[in-house]
């Protein structure tokens, strides 16, 4: 095999433009009309609410690179500068797609059911002059216009505000331009008062009604805009006297930040887009024409509205089975749940399972417990009205050692857990607020209890945060248990957050930045190792990012090897999957649905002795190098069987499965003849017969619908599970010698036709029967060959 550049530039896609297509994707089903109308709704606003972030984070770093004359190249072999100019020109048809789509199609949909943005003229004389009436009362007194002329500066234009521009003249005075801004704590939706779903945009309502606010004026053009500013700001951590002060500050500068995008009416007069720019400093490139309204995330309140005949079955998280007997309500009160977790771990599945009746629920538990000595947790983001604070501070106020790490620089979350670090120290409660040069991304939680037989330690480690809202709808799981080894490796990272250093030594746990890298990349040589010798090698990934270089070339030369790689990655994946002689092994899926793909399961084949992990890293230089990570091995066979049906499931999808192309494009698979299999539907539907029929693992695999490869125990212990026998040993024993005598790819396929057979499958070309009844699927003929001799040779 030739030895080839891994850190050749065309291997490698740029993770903005990674980014872009997941947006894209995010788009894409705003605009399926298999969703009904207010879920299409819902993900054109979600497309603009994840867009202003990508502006505010990734081209606002890309355009502080740019000021900072940096011309260090990417991995894919883009400046700062190419990297700004190729965004810019991606994103533009996007958001004409959404625009052309809300105004020609949903709109007209939605009007159709009664659901309607009203333009005023479409209204009664008598309706209009009810809405009049209103702006002069509640909305007039609000408003501040501000002008630009010789006695007054340029007004400041805030982050992610919607304004109009107004023209104006006075008998025979130039153009004056004056600047209103659409008030934020008034309802950008104006009900029509006829009992009905209509509305009125609020800036059409001040538009038609500057009469009032700007009297004895010629208007001459209004037109609305909106910008975006930078939030990649920072401060030298290490010359920060405090983390606190300096957050704060950080937070001001970036209201203040340069504006890296302009969105305008599409017919905006030149007077007015030419004052913006010059005030603004604004490219020509960052200006982005709009045609209808410019600002789609205040329709997130129309998706919830009452018309379920509009939207999909609503889904209301289940309790786990195995936490359900065990509230506080129950004679032993909270010490029953401890009972519960020490018969076994516990794996629980947001949102399929209520974050209130389980993680919620063992953290009340472990302040109400007499028996409970300490609590910690570490909070990279929680809800404003979060019950998981309350616990701790109930914890406090019941005598336990109560300790919180609390992320001072979650991104956009800062000012809310600022709060909660005071308020959590007001009650006494010793909180550590981040760490220089890192950031604590891990999501867990540890609590010391004093038992019969002395202290007992019980771990929480996640894949998501500890936050009640985003748990209804972000998919994360996370593993409750009383494995004494990962609470000691728990209190070593918890002593971390208030002590000097971070130890490396660690039993169960992979710890950021101190061995998870390390791991990860032994797992993957060892996997090709495998392949290499003719063993059991493959590798399946459920991560939101792949973007570190590093991993990527480790994935690249495992493939070479012989290892069949499935790496679900719902947003940004630098890998060109399909690269013949190169990744042709690798199969790319991303998946966007109701729920947003937030969980991270790692799967190695080992040799036949199978390693299952979750956890909260993905596989980006950032997480990797630059957070403080924690993810878990998995070793009970049941949920390890629930992680399988999860993978299984996910690379099974044909409705909300989109498959990675090796020039980094994505086509979404489609059900064609047969049933449609929607991940997130299964799941719902796994998770509800568990609990119907009393399993105890939380979800009811159903392996008639999904038939699962992957390993849960070893190979050897499968097969005895299975009760499969291999093939007669004489026969085996001809079949060996077939095989070796003629040394080429045909006897092998010959000698065990029985064992192998080509899937109906978009995808996989290839399928081996195993000797523990399961099928394996390829891509190649090479790795169906491989896998023949690893299996009967």
């Amino acid at each position: 095999m030739s030895e080839r550049d891994l850190t050749n530039p065309e291997y490698y896609l740029n993770r903005e433009l990674s980014e872009l297509a997941f947006q894209e994707r995010v788009l894409c089903e705003g605009m399926d009309e298999r969703n009904p109308p207010l879920e299409r709704l819902r993900f054109l606003a979600f497309f603009t609410k994840n867009t202003d972030e990508f502006f505010m984070k990734r081209v606002g770093g890309l355009k502080q690179q740019i000021e900072a004359d940096v011309t260090e190249t990417t991995p894919d072999g883009r400046t700062p500068k190419q990297q700004w100019r190729e965004v810019l020109d991606t994103a533009r048809p996007l958001f004409r797609q959404q625009s052309a789509y809300w105004q020609n199609t949903l709109k007209p949909t939605l009007a159709d059911e009664g659901i309607e943005i009203c333009d005023l003229d479409e209204l009664s004389a008598d309706t209009r002059e009810t809405v009049r009436t209103y702006f002069e009362e509640s909305i007039l007194p609000t408003l501040t216009p501000l002008s630009f002329d010789p006695a007054h500066p340029f007004p400041f234009i805030s982050n992610l505000s919607l304004s109009l521009a107004v023209l104006s003249s006075d008998e025979a005075d130039d153009p004056t331009f004056t600047r209103i801004k659409i008030p934020s704590n008034q309802p950008r939706l104006i009900a029509i008062p006829d009992r009905t779903d209509r509305y009125i945009l609020i800036e059409e309502l001040i538009e038609a009604n500057l009469d009032l606010l700007l009297p004895d004026l010629d208007i001459r053009d209004v037109s609305k805009f909106k910008v975006t500013r930078n939030a990649e700001v920072r401060r030298n951590e290490e010359v920060a006297e405090d983390l606190i002060d300096m957050v704060e500050e950080v937070l001001e500068q970036r209201r203040f930040a340069t504006v890296v995008r302009l969105e305008v009416d599409a017919d905006m007069p030149a007077e007015s887009l030419s004052t913006l720019k010059a005030q603004l400093d604004v490219h020509d490139r960052e200006v982005f024409y709009r045609e209808g309204p410019i600002d789609f995330e205040d329709f997130f309140e129309l998706a919830e509205l009452d018309r379920p005949d509009l939207k999909r079955s609503s889904w209301t998280p289940r309790a786990h089975p195995r936490f359900r007997s065990v509230t506080s309500d129950t004679q032993d009160g909270p010490m029953a749940i401890f009972d519960e977790i020490r018969e076994g771990d516990v794996l629980v599945h947001h949102p399929y399972h209520s974050f209130e009746g389980t993680v919620q629920q063992f953290l009340n538990a472990a302040a109400n417990d007499p028996n409970v000595l300490a609590v910690k947790a570490a909070i990279y983001r929680t809800a404003s009205d979060s019950k998981v604070i309350q616990s701790l501070i109930d914890a406090a106020k019941n005598g336990k050692q109560v300790a919180v790490m609390v992320e001072l620089k979650a991104r956009f979350d800062e000012k809310n857990n600022l709060e909660w670090v005071r308020q959590l120290e007001e009650e006494g409660i010793h909180v550590a607020y981040g760490t220089v040069n890192l950031k604590t991304h891990s999501k867990t939680a540890l609590v010391v209890r004093q038992e019969d037989d002395g202290v007992r330690l019980y771990s929480h480690v996640g894949t998501g945060n500890y936050h009640s809202e985003t748990a209804k709808g972000y998919s994360d799981l996370g593993l409750v248990t009383a494995n004494q080894d990962i609470g000691h490796d728990l209190t070593k990272v918890f002593n971390f957050f208030t002590g000097p250093t971070l130890d490396d030594r660690f039993r169960k746990l992979l710890i950021a930045p101190v061995t998870m890298r390390e791991r990860f990349t032994e797992m993957i040589r060892r996997e090709a190792d495998h392949a290499d010798a003719g063993r059991r090698a493959r590798i399946v990934v459920k991560v939101n990012g792949l973007e570190d270089p590093s991993m990527v070339e480790e994935l690249y030369r495992a493939s070479r090897a012989g290892v069949e790689i499935d790496l679900i990655v719902r947003d940004i994946c630098r890998l060109r999957p399909g690269i013949e002689a190169l990744s042709e092994n690798i199969t790319v899926h991303s998946i966007v649905g109701r729920f947003l793909e937030h969980a991270r399961i790692f799967y190695f084949e080992n040799g036949g002795k199978p390693e299952w992990y979750i956890g909260s890293a993905d596989w980006m230089t950032r997480n990797l190098d630059y957070r403080v990570e924690a993810v878990t091995p998995v070793q009970e066979t049941q949920l390890r069987r629930q992680l399988r049906f999860i993978l299984e499931s996910s690379m099974a999808d044909n409705r909300r499965r989109w498959v990675m192309q090796s020039d980094g494009s994505y086509e979404q698979i489609s059900p064609g003849d047969d049933p449609v299999r929607d991940i997130q539907e299964i799941l719902m539907t796994a998770t509800k017969a568990a609990l119907d029929r009393g399993s105890e693992s939380g979800l009811m695999v159903d392996t008639d619908l999904i038939e699962g490869d992957l390993l849960i125990a070893d190979a050897s212990e499968t097969d005895a599970d299975a009760g499969r026998e291999k093939p007669d040993d004489s026969t085996h024993d001809e079949t060996i010698t077939q095989a070796r005598s003629d040394g080429g790819e045909k006897p092998v396929f010959d000698a065990y036709s029985e064992y192998w057979y080509r899937p109906n499958s978009e995808i996989y070309d290839w399928a081996v029967r195993t000797t523990d009844g399961e099928r394996r699927y390829f891509k190649t003929r090479e790795g169906a060959r491989n896998r023949l001799r690893s299996e009967y040779v």
